[in-house]
């Protein structure tokens, strides 16, 4: 039997609707897809709130029909985070808005790009505060759940796992900071991972397929790396749910919305890729 997507199609302003709709279109798909919201989603004409709303009362509609079992992986259109947070929806991203649906479970954000898988070990936060946030117990949760995810979801029996540096050169023993030895080195010695190895050389050496993942510490390092690598094919996929979620790597561009020239690549792959993880994950 063919895996059920739930598919919200983010907010209604944006591109999700289009990007959706032309994603479908290109070709079958190994999947039965449902649809979260259409009618109301279908709307353009909205003030940010409304949107907000419409975008967040669908992903936990997706959410409910995955915790039942009506689906077996959701697919999430791109959502206007300030909207979001009109609307009530007050977390970071929805990887955090995901995870307290789920039941407040611990969480990773992996990017994905062909090759290249990255996992970050902070999300939405600001540069500053990175640092503090990067423990080493961090680093090993992150870890632990990309391991299980690339087992259970991918299939690799022994994942080989990276940590990216936090520092230039890897803090160049100390002299550009001490936290790659300090902190990221006895993660790695934990995990069974290589590194911290420095930013501009661990994603080129998984693109050569030297490694399955790569756990970098913050947000733009390892969203640069992907989106670099494949940027419209590129997804998110949220690790530690009891379900695959998977999603575009763009967001609403509100900008060319409704003129009919969003590219459907990343969505694309969002569903091939959510069809594939639901049905090893069953």
């Amino acid at each position: 039997m063919a895996p059920r997507l739930a598919v919200t199609l983010g907010d209604p302003r944006g591109i999700g609707p289009e990007v959706v709709e032309k994603a479908l279109a290109l070709g079958a798909l190994d999947a039965e897809v449902v649809i979260v919201g259409r009618g109301e989603q279908a709307r353009r004409s909205l003030r940010p709130e409304d949107a907000g709303r419409i975008a967040g009362q669908a992903v936990e509609e997706a959410v409910r029909l995955a915790l039942a079992g009506e689906v077996d992986a959701i697919v999430t259109g791109p959502v206007h985070k300030h909207a979001l947070h009109l609307a009530g929806f007050r977390y970071p991203g929805l990887t955090e808005f995901l995870s307290h649906l789920a039941g407040d479970v611990d969480v990773a954000m992996m990017l994905a790009a062909g090759p290249l898988r990255v996992v970050l070990v902070t999300t939405h936060i600001p540069l500053k505060d990175v640092p503090a946030a990067v423990t080493t117990a961090r680093v090993v949760a992150c870890g632990r759940i990309a391991e299980r995810a690339l087992r259970e979801w991918w299939g690799i029996a022994a994942p080989r796992l990276a940590l990216c540096a936090l520092n230039p050169h890897a803090g160049e023993s100390g002299l550009f900071g001490d936290e790659d030895e300090r902190v990221l080195t006895p993660a790695a010695r934990a995990l069974g991972a290589a590194g911290p190895l420095p930013a501009d050389t661990v994603f080129v050496r998984a693109l050569k397929g030297e490694f399955d993942a790569v756990l970098t510490p913050y947000h733009d390092v390892g969203m640069t790396a992907v989106k670099v690598a494949g940027f419209g094919k590129g997804v998110n996929v949220t690790l530690g749910l009891p379900f695959p979620r998977v999603a575009p790597d763009h967001g609403t561009a509100l900008d060319i919305a409704g003129r009919g020239i969003a590219d459907p690549g990343s969505m694309r792959t969002a569903l091939e890729l959510a069809a594939r993880l639901a049905r090893a994950g069953r």
